[in-house]
């Protein structure tokens, strides 16, 4: 499948760059790297970008460090260079890579925070992950803490901090404690319209620099639509 050209490629804010990261805010429905659609995906697009902009020759070397699902935006960072790859992989698998999100969920959970602790098992053909029981063949554990921020109109406002990154991670798990994502087609098509976009925001990652050691946190608001728009994100501010 043909991919279109650079000059249609999405424009993606910058939050953070030197010579060994770059932070930006991924825009929603792009894949973080190429998948099997051959749509314009995370990783096509910032190194055309840095190509363009510093007039690199050849190849340009562009790090994953980690993944947002393809329809959830927000904070996301990748490595300039193979040395900041490998060191912030490490920091991803120490845990001492910070991963925040906001969610707008269907109803009010019954307690104003606290801890998901849940195996987690991928069905690879139908791309779909369901909570199962400890000592499932190839479920892996999957931990968040969660906040309650605020509350209206049936939905609530829901602050995560990711201590593990499974796939659909805190989908699956809000989902399994009763309160499914707004706008979540595969894991809350029950209380969900077609069409909705998920209400699901990568609004922090934090790191040590993988070269001065600095703690760096790059910070991502979500857009003022519904639902979001019906909460006040100042809050988040102090997160």
């Amino acid at each position: 499948m043909s991919r279109r050209e650079p000059a249609s490629y999405p424009a993606v804010p910058i939050l953070f760059e030197d010579n060994h990261v770059l932070g930006v805010t991924k825009p929603v429905n792009i894949p973080s790297q190429e998948d099997a659609t051959g749509d314009p995906d995370m990783l096509t697009i910032l190194k055309q970008d840095i190509k363009e902009r510093y007039d690199k020759p050849g190849n340009v070397f562009l790090g994953l460090v980690h993944r947002l699902d393809r329809p959830v935006g927000g904070a996301m960072v990748f490595a300039k260079t193979s040395k900041a790859a490998s060191r912030l992989s490490e920091a991803v698998r120490s845990r001492s890579f910070r991963k925040q999100y906001v969610a707008v969920v269907h109803g009010v959970p019954a307690k104003t925070s606290g801890r998901l602790v849940n195996m987690l098992y991928k069905d690879a053909k139908t791309n779909t992950v369901h909570v199962t029981s400890k000592g499932t063949d190839g479920a892996k554990e999957a931990i968040l803490d969660y906040t309650v921020l605020q509350a209206a109109e049936g939905v609530s406002l829901v602050l995560i901090e990711l201590h593990t990154g499974r796939p659909h991670q805190i989908r699956v798990q809000l989902s399994h404690a009763g309160h499914p994502l707004f706008g979540d087609q595969k894991y809350g098509s029950k209380v969900n319209k077609a069409g909705q976009q998920i209400a699901l925001w990568s609004v922090l990652v934090g790191f040590p620099h993988p070269v001065t050691k600095e703690d760096i946190s790059i910070r991502s608001m979500p857009p003022s639509v519904y639902p979001w728009s019906i909460f006040n994100m100042d809050q988040l501010g102090s997160t």
